[in-house]
């Protein structure tokens, strides 16, 4: 039987009730007036959002689909980019350039580090000449690892060598801060269920002036993911190819709840929520992965206890405490777990989840006194200097349902 979960994966995330509601309705024409005011709303509500004057177009597809559009429209085969890497998603920009012929000349970090400011500028000072880069790849937030990339700070070093500077935000954009115009961003992706708060479907892709251009010279194939074809169609309220209608409608009510709350306050309840979730972890004596000074709003990694495997872990707190977690991927598999905070996420969530995983630690036979996580949480929570304005999980609510209760 189905059971409602404490959903604590960095994606897909938690659902509000009202965005549910809003793909249960009857479908429309997506070549019709309707669609193309959805269409329009949503560009603007988006343009918002991520504070930018650029196109900002949505293409039915995951967030690696709108990694590869991001690719094939401003690239061609030969190209140079420099591409940093430290997380499995830096691994997937690789990987895409490698399909396309692109000559991505890496730069790894560790695993858990960030990419700092001052080695991306000595990596551009190598870039030189006729074959130089023409294009910058970097994550923003590292989903595998809990890592967020200082990308103000990079994105200036960048403008200074007037490279392409391509950004997978796709677990960062609408939960931390993200100025699309002001930081210079040329291309940047995310995804509908992310930190929007909506069911998977829809990837989000923002092209400047700079990418266009970049657009004309690219010989790269494209068919389905041709931008300029999405470009085109949106100046007619359409879509080239057939939408996921009911995921934009979802979106749209995401976006309508993100509104009610307030950026700067959904930016906050995010930095919060992530302090306490670290501060519980290390109260269980689980080690955080990675550099605390870059620790991610959206998604925490930590370390297992001595002889245990992230995987036993995550089992059992899905099977017997109905609360979901992500695990290690790539190299770090069974070595790590992440606990997501991303979207409409609440305190009771995440007092909820260590509610659980102070039981699933002695399941394992790990010491744990009862409570001590939940009261360093909400001893965390407290730290901070104003509460968020209230998130719009209680405006999604709108039946009064308690969060934490309704998934039990």
């Amino acid at each position: 039987m189905y059971r409602p979960q404490n959903l604590r994966i960095p994606g897909p995330t938690f659902v509000p009730q009202t965005v549910l509601n809003a793909t249960a309705r009857p479908m429309i024409n997506h070549r019709g007036p309707e669609f193309a005011a959805l269409m329009a709303g949503l560009t603007r509500a988006l343009q918002d959002y991520l504070n930018t004057q650029n196109d900002v177009l949505l293409v039915t597809a995951s967030g690696s689909g709108g990694m590869e559009a991001a690719i094939a429209n401003t690239l061609s085969s030969g190209d140079r980019v420099l591409l940093f890497v430290n997380g499995a998603f830096g691994e997937k920009f690789a990987s895409i350039c490698k399909a396309y012929g692109v000559d991505a000349r890496r730069v790894d970090v560790p695993w858990g580090r960030a990419v700092e400011p001052d080695l991306v500028r000595d990596e551009l000072a190598k870039e030189k000449g006729k074959d130089a880069a023409k294009a910058v790849l970097i994550t923003h937030n590292e989903t595998s690892t809990g890592v967020l990339n200082p990308l103000r700070e990079i994105s200036e070093v960048v403008r200074e060598s007037d490279k392409l500077l391509i950004v997978d935000s796709i677990s960062g954009a609408g939960g931390v801060e993200l100025l699309v115009d002001d930081w210079g961003l040329d291309v940047v992706v995310s995804a509908s269920q992310k930190a929007w708060g909506a069911p998977p479907g829809v990837a989000i892709v923002t092209m400047s002036e700079k990418a266009w251009k970049a657009y004309e010279r690219s010989t790269l194939p494209k068919s389905y993911f041709d931008l300029r074809a999405h470009k085109a169609a949106l100046e007619k309220g359409a879509t080239p190819a057939t939408p996921a209608v009911s995921v934009f409608i979802g979106l749209q009510e995401s976006l309508r709840l993100m509104a009610e709350e307030g950026q700067d306050a959904i930016i906050k309840r995010h930095r919060d929520l992530a302090h306490a979730t670290r501060r519980g972890l290390q109260a269980l004596n689980l080690a955080v992965f990675g550099d605390e000074r870059y620790a991610s709003p959206c998604v925490t990694a930590f370390r297992m206890p001595a002889r245990v495997d992230a995987r036993n872990l995550i089992r059992i707190l899905r099977d017997d405490y109905d609360t979901v977690i992500g695990g290690g991927q790539g190299r770090l598999e069974g070595q790590i777990a992440r606990v997501g905070h991303m979207g409409f996420v609440t305190l009771q969530d995440i007092v909820a989840f260590f509610g659980a995983l102070e039981p699933a630690l002695k399941d394992l036979n790990q010491p744990v006194e009862p409570g001590q996580s939940i009261s360093a949480v909400l001893r965390a929570y407290a730290e901070t200097a104003a509460p968020p304005a209230r998130p719009a999980r209680g405006a999604a609510r709108r039946d009064g349902a308690d969060p934490v209760a309704a998934r039990r």
